[in-house]
């Protein structure tokens, strides 16, 4: 699978505060900060990202989900409504206990964690501490380098744990992207309860040996793009464009593609309480969301590829997602896919086609030769791995001994003519 690791950028003037320093945001369940110099057990209250005044309208969804929670009644249902709507859950503090709520997970802490150490022999712990390290970006801006190193131990260990206790699944580059949002948000016990549940479910496909299955459900995005935006569909087929561009929004959530923590975490509150398919469908309206800046590329594939794969800073995800939901709910995955099993025919006509065309430059090119071979003097005639060197060869060294006899003929008519 392709690397879609990119260089570690810089995040928004709004993401530069480490530390929530607010008393009136302390839980009494978060840790004493002197525990963060010898044996960092939960990190998810001391690290934030950015600290954005609510508006009026997410303080009173604030206060509904407050009251929701203190109500023992509350079903599924209702906290499933509270992530999709707008602005999701508000904030990391309702997020921390909302998001088990979404999973139903087990919430007991009385399972062991491993050290490092003890899982530094799984196959892929070079590949997961390669991606990991490598991931700044996904890390609050400034945090200190003690901390970052604790914060890395982590998730190392986060997805060591769930590809050991599932040894079926495969470890895939993205998933750390995936991983590493429950860690910040949740804390490292939490988090290994939703990436298990998530790596038996929502992200199943990816996590299989080959990346077959995942490559068969982008072609949804095109399916769906037909139905909804004939016009974008169209001129994006022609172009070859493909789906390498949401490749990483698939595998990651977006996680990796966003640069605002606030949109990743928002995406998330909606993918939580939404059926496993759902991030094609959002991947498909952020595609007709930037209809414009598609047609204005062109025909040119690389540039079309380029802009889709970067995405904005200031997207409306309120909308990109209401315009999602209203896809899944008039064009489920089931009336798509004739139209998946369509494109992926033509794709295997086409490279069947192409392979044909192919042989025949090669049986052309093969037949250009024999004919040249016959009718060569037998001399020339080498039969073997080397006998076309040969035979070039020799007709080098002819070129050159005639070269040098008409340097002498001329030298001695020179001579001559003194």
């Amino acid at each position: 699978m392709e690397n879609f690791e990119d260089e570690i950028s810089s995040l928004d003037e709004e993401t530069t505060s480490l530390l929530n320093n607010d008393s009136s945001e302390k839980k009494s369940d978060d840790i004493n900060p002197d525990l963060l110099d010898d044996d960092i057990q939960d990190t998810r209250s001391e690290l934030k990202f950015d600290i954005a005044l609510e508006s009026e309208e997410e303080t009173e969804k604030r206060t509904e989900i407050e009251r929701a929670l203190e109500d023992q009644h509350s079903l599924l249902g209702t906290w499933q409504n509270f992530a999709i709507s707008s602005y999701g859950l508000v904030a990391d503090d309702l997020r921390y206990k909302v998001w088990p709520l979404l999973l139903e997970v087990d919430p007991s802490h009385d399972e062991r964690i491993p050290s490092l150490e003890e899982l530094s022999g799984h196959s892929e712990y070079q590949q997961v501490v390669l991606d990991v390290n490598r991931s700044l970006k996904r890390f609050p801006p400034g945090i200190p380098y003690k901390q970052r190193v604790a914060l890395q131990d982590q998730l190392t260990v986060l997805i060591l744990r769930v590809i050991m206790k599932y040894p079926n699944l495969r470890y895939y580059q993205g998933y750390h992207d995936v991983a590493i949002t429950f860690l910040l948000v949740v804390g490292e016990v939490m988090a290994f309860r939703i990436m298990e549940k998530l790596s038996t479910n929502h992200l199943r496909d990816c996590m299989e040996p080959t990346m077959e299955k995942t490559s068969h459900r982008l072609n949804y995005i095109y399916a769906l793009l037909s139905r909804v935006d004939a016009d974008l569909h169209n001129f994006m087929d022609s172009a070859s464009v493909g789906t390498m561009f949401a490749l990483p929004w698939y595998l990651t959530w977006f996680g990796h593609s966003l640069n605002q923590y606030k949109d990743v975490v928002r995406l998330y509150d909606y993918f939580l309480a939404s059926p496993p398919d759902m991030s094609l469908y959002v991947a498909t309206s952020l595609v007709v969301h930037r209809r414009k800046e598609v047609f204005a590329e062109g025909s040119d594939m690389a540039s079309i590829h380029c802009t889709l794969s970067q995405i904005p800073d200031n997207l409306d995800f309120e909308e990109i997602l209401e315009r999602a939901s209203a896809f899944h709910k008039k064009y489920p995955m089931v009336k798509l896919e004739h139209l998946v099993k369509k494109r992926v025919q033509k794709e295997i006509d086409q490279r069947k086609k192409d392979e044909q065309i192919m042989r025949r430059r090669l049986n052309r090119n093969k037949s250009m030769w024999v004919r040249l071979n016959n009718n060569l003097p037998m001399w020339l005639v080498f039969k073997g791995r080397y006998g076309l060197l040969f035979a070039a060869a020799t007709v080098l060294l002819g070129y050159l001994f005639y070269i040098k006899a008409s340097e002498k003929k001329f030298s001695l008519r020179n001579l001559f003519n003194t």
